[in-house]
């Protein structure tokens, strides 16, 4: 799942009003669903700490997270857009299936609610000014109770029936939503910065780790169980690296299937891997629910996702650029609503 934020830069719960947004019944466009936290991280590590408002607080993930929207209107010209966020960094459902998930990230336990995560002192403040500036722009933000901005990504790819959708991130973990059918779902990664994006379907996630293409996305899901994550604590499964993992997804299609293969003694698990996979049969046996998406999670969303035409509160937007000297940045999303 994504680096993202402390409980204390949580979004706002939004009242549930999915079943109010627009409803269309012909594709209009491309619906972009923004990995919001990966990309202001991303953000606040690419811009200088220089950049900081009069009262010397720094805007660096403010600035750089402004910045990314506007291109993104631009250049990937999406005429629906969500700014999917975390209520919970480290959901409990995941912590039960594996206590290890993300443990090495917990700054503090809380006794109630989510762990407080390590998050750099300079980036904790501008979380709630980038969610008000997306507030008085008008563009949607989502989140849902106990769940990660991962899940709400799944749920609203999931959901969608009419447009193709993108989901922008710089985690790879994403890249299970990759498919073509019912609706298709493209992966623009960004995690070489934005320069190097790079747009993958099932064709491009296939080649670039010798997975099958008519099931990349979730193939993918299952060769990153067996790799494991040490960021995430995700421990894997000893001696299966990631072209190991993907050779034995691709021969047999599922991870249920090669586990399946290797407790009858299919000659095609190499006895070495068949060991290793007995030994991690713990860890494999919550691995899906940890790693997996959902798309089934309770989306509470502020508002619609049709990109608007001009900002919902233009002189809000001036204000907070004059007063935490946002200055080109916001110049460039207002102009980027004006052109979309």
């Amino acid at each position: 799942m994504a680096d993202t934020r402390s409980s204390s830069q949580r979004a706002p719960t939004f009242p549930p009003v999915w079943q109010a947004l627009r409803v269309t019944t012909a594709s209009s466009g491309r619906l972009a669903l923004l990995d919001s936290a990966s990309l202001y991280f991303r953000a606040f590590y690419g811009l200088p700490d220089t950049l900081v408002a009069p009262d010397g607080m720094q805007v660096n993930a403010i600035r750089g997270f402004a910045d990314t929207i506007a291109r993104i209107i631009i250049e990937r010209k999406p005429t629906r857009l969500v700014c999917c966020m975390d209520a919970d960094w480290r959901p409990a459902f995941r912590v039960e299936a594996l206590p290890s998930y993300k443990a090495h990230r917990v700054a503090e336990e809380a006794p109630t609610g989510p762990d407080v995560e390590e998050v750099p002192d300079a980036l904790t403040p501008q979380v709630p000014v980038i969610l008000e500036l997306l507030d008085a722009v008008g563009l949607a933000t989502a989140e849902a109770e106990g769940y990660e901005a991962d899940d709400v990504i799944g749920t609203l790819a999931t959901r969608e029936k009419v447009d193709p959708v993108e989901v922008i991130t710089g985690d790879r973990d994403l890249f299970q939503l990759v498919r073509t059918e019912p609706t298709a779902v493209d992966v623009v990664y960004v995690g070489r910065g934005w320069a190097k994006a790079e747009t993958l379907g099932p064709q491009e996630l296939a080649a670039r780790y010798a997975l099958p293409v008519e099931n990349a996305g979730s193939a993918y899901a299952d060769m990153s169980m067996l790799r494991g994550d040490p960021s995430d604590g995700l421990p894997g499964v000893a001696g299966i690296g990631e072209k190991g993992a993907a050779k034995l997804i691709t021969e047999f299609g599922t991870l249920a299937a090669l586990l399946a293969a290797a407790e009858a003694g299919d000659s095609r698990v190499p006895p070495r891997a068949r060991a290793s996979l007995a030994a991690a049969a713990d860890y494999l046996a919550v691995a899906p629910k940890v790693v997996r998406v959902a798309a089934d999670a309770e989306i509470d969303q502020d508002h619609e996702d049709v990109i608007p035409a001009e900002p919902r509160d233009r002189a809000r937007v001036l204000e907070l650029k004059e007063r935490y000297n946002l200055g080109a940045p916001v110049d460039r999303l207002l102009g980027a609503l004006d052109r979309h």
